[in-house]
């Protein structure tokens, strides 16, 4: 029984010892390979620092806006009968868009002036005995108060005349035509849109930090999706004197010449208001710009060598100070100097320190043709 026991425990013994021996072997061995085992290297592309000519601006949002646009109405109530325009006419300064009937009103002034030779002579008759001493001046004040009564009489029969022909206040464009012929008007009804569309503004707001930023004359890029290729030029032509206390914004109105008429009046549109051209800056792609909670990181490539001769690229996460984005591009303020090599794509599997390798790649190259959804 003893033999037994013993040669139980001796078998327990070498089991557990082969278990240990074999766990140690195997440690050894992953620490060995571990050792030896290459350090990865990431594929990324890059891109070295140049300085450049950086010209920043301002983004804005607003509305088109016509230089003069009204809705034509008429003063007095009348029933046309006559039109004399379609929708769409260019018209002129003072042409002729409504008649309104006015022939009681042209018969009182044929009365009116029919009556006028016997008021002035009947004046200067009064005027004359006054002299001799025949009439009082009574007399004369009464002659020459009806005399110019039935002038003002004429006057105002004159200008109800002129206000049932309506016109147009200045050039331009008419819009659709909201009357027809024979149709009874009352006072302010709206008849037809003229717009003056040869030059066009649009307002838009700043935030009054900016404000030392722009200036009367300064020139504008605006764009509108309706001519999404085109870009217009325009210049700051008002800036309101007071600043907005509860949005802390100015508002600012820029003229933008038309000669295409290509802009309409209420369009939405979008300016960036250009700013002094700063000198040998930096700025890199968007897509180099590693956004963490701790600031705005980019990785910078350098050439190590190993203890064993290898020559490898390491990268280094640096901060940098950015400024504003044009067209993909960002202003880098600080951080970075010329013949630096950035990373542009790949940095998601990076940390600091980690290893690279340059690969080409147009993943960033932007397509000229974007297709539809």
């Amino acid at each position: 029984m003893k033999k037994w026991i013993a040669s139980a425990l001796v078998l327990a013994i070498l089991i557990f010892g082969s278990v240990i021996a074999f766990n140690m072997l195997s440690a050894a061995k992953t620490k060995e390979f571990l050792a030896n085992m290459p350090i990865p290297e990431f594929p990324v592309t890059t891109q070295k620092i140049t300085t450049q000519d950086w010209t920043p601006h301002l983004s804005a949002i607003g509305f088109i806006e016509p230089i003069q646009g009204v809705t034509v109405a008429n003063e007095v109530a009348g029933k046309i009968v006559k039109i004399n325009f379609v929708s769409g006419q260019t018209l002129k300064t003072g042409d002729a868009l409504v008649y309104l009937d006015s022939e009681v009103e042209k018969a009182n002034l044929k009365a009116s002036k029919g009556r006028l030779p016997a008021v002035q002579r009947n004046y200067q008759r009064m005027l004359s005995l006054f002299k001799k001493g025949s009439v009082s001046q009574g007399q004369v004040d009464e002659a020459e108060a009806d005399l110019l009564t039935l002038q003002g009489q004429i006057e105002a029969y004159q200008a109800t005349i002129s206000q049932r022909v309506i016109r147009a206040p200045f050039d331009g464009i008419a819009g659709l035509r909201n009357v027809f012929m024979g149709e009874y008007l009352s006072a302010g009804t709206e008849i037809v849109r003229l717009e003056d569309v040869s030059r066009m503004q649009m307002r838009f707001t700043i935030p009054q930090n900016d404000l030392n930023k722009i200036s009367i004359g300064q020139e504008m890029n605006i764009f509108v999706d309706a001519e999404a290729d085109a870009t217009f030029k325009g210049t700051i032509s008002a800036i309101e004197p007071a600043v907005n206390y509860q949005s802390g914004v100015i508002q600012v109105q820029a003229d933008i010449p038309n000669k295409d008429h290509k802009l309409r009046s209420g369009m939405f549109a979008k300016a960036n208001i250009i700013l002094t051209t700063l000198k040998d800056q930096i700025a890199v792609p968007e897509s180099a710009i590693n956004y963490t909670l701790y600031g705005e990181t980019v990785y910078v490539i350098s050439d190590q060598t190993s203890e064993a001769g290898k020559e490898f690229k390491q990268v280094t996460q640096k901060i940098v100070d950015l400024g504003k984005s044009i067209d993909g591009d960002i202003h880098v303020l600080s951080g970075l100097k010329e013949g630096d090599e950035i990373v542009t794509s790949g940095q998601v599997r990076l940390s600091n320190g980690s290893h690279v390798i340059i690969t080409e790649s147009d993943i960033l190259i932007q397509p000229s043709d974007v297709p539809a959804l």
